[in-house]
């Protein structure tokens, strides 16, 4: 078998080598320059493909008529996605012989869309997973070929869950590509109406509003900690407005009698937030330093 495979990010690294492992043949891989204003911290799809002799190519887009000249020379049995950023057109998608296969962090019809991990951490899921299916003109909408489970825990942060979506998305595709590999996909409907569809956040996305209940700026805290941007609040002091950015934190059980807001509290960092609940802000940066309880103005406080 055949192949020419998008991919990008951990899961395109891991996905690609459990296609080389597995024996198929990858003709080509095509994937992303790495932006130099991204934390990159994740494995290159580039030299896993480099390393197995594998051609790769890092076109601005996926439409280019040299990209789709390409692919049909190598004439495909399947085209693969696996975490690539952009869309491919269902005229490149078409040119796989049996079918174009998508790898999605998330347990389809779920989360369609962008980061699907973060939005199902923010919104306090207690299960997602990875799905394997057939792309088709919108995107996540078609086919469910293969998909499997897992857990996110209370006080898992998003960057935890990728890493258990990340092993899922691999096996997933290991336990299917016996099946591949003889030409069969299996198929069932991917029905939309049980899921929704999320666009992609930005960096201002991150911002806490402390008017919230504890449980969602805790979620929020937990969706976008390192290796993400992080969760940020904007402290006015003597000195001026100061960025707090928010890497860890824990619930608390006990309500606070103060305003919403973040405050030093003994020695502690606190945010109380609109439900009277608060967090403890366990790490944090100020102005992109290490902060310390220290650096918040102080409330005293009874239970």
């Amino acid at each position: 078998m055949r192949a020419v495979v998008f991919a990008y990010h951990e899961v395109g690294a891991r996905c690609l080598q459990a296609l080389l492992d597995g024996g198929v043949d990858v003709a080509l891989v095509i994937t992303h320059t790495d932006d130099p204003n991204e934390r990159i911290w994740f494995t290159s799809v580039a030299e896993v493909a480099t390393q197995a002799g594998i051609p790769v190519i890092t076109p601005a887009s996926a439409s280019e008529p040299d990209v789709q000249a390409r692919i049909a020379a190598i004439a495909p049995d399947y085209i693969f996605s696996f975490y690539y950023r952009q869309m491919i057109p269902m005229s490149v998608l078409n040119l796989a012989k049996i079918a174009p296969l998508n790898m999605h962090g998330s347990l389809l019809p779920k989360y369609r869309g962008r980061v699907p991990i973060n939005w199902a951490v923010l919104h306090g899921e207690t299960e997602t997973g990875a799905t394997l299916h057939v792309m088709a003109e919108k995107p996540d909408a078609g086919d469910i070929v293969a998909q499997q489970a897992v857990p996110i825990e209370p006080d898992e942060t998003a960057g935890e869950v990728f890493a258990k979506v990340t092993t899922a998305a691999a096996e997933t595709l290991k336990g299917v590509l016996p099946q591949l590999l003889k030409g069969e996909v299996p198929r069932r409907p991917n029905q939309l109406s049980e899921g929704s569809y999320f666009g992609g956040r930005k960096p201002e996305d991150g911002r806490i509003n402390w008017q919230q209940t504890a449980a969602q700026v805790y979620n929020l805290i937990r969706a976008v900690a390192p290796p993400y941007p992080g969760a940020f609040t904007d402290l006015a002091t003597a000195q001026g407005n100061r960025r707090i950015t928010v890497n860890a934190a824990r619930r608390l059980d006990a309500p606070f009698k103060l305003p919403p807001g973040l405050y030093r509290v003994g020695a502690k960092a606190i945010g109380v937030c609109g439900d009277k609940m608060a967090v403890q802000i366990t790490d944090f940066l100020v102005d992109g330093m290490p902060g310390t309880p220290d650096a918040l103005p102080e409330a005293v406080v009874t239970h």
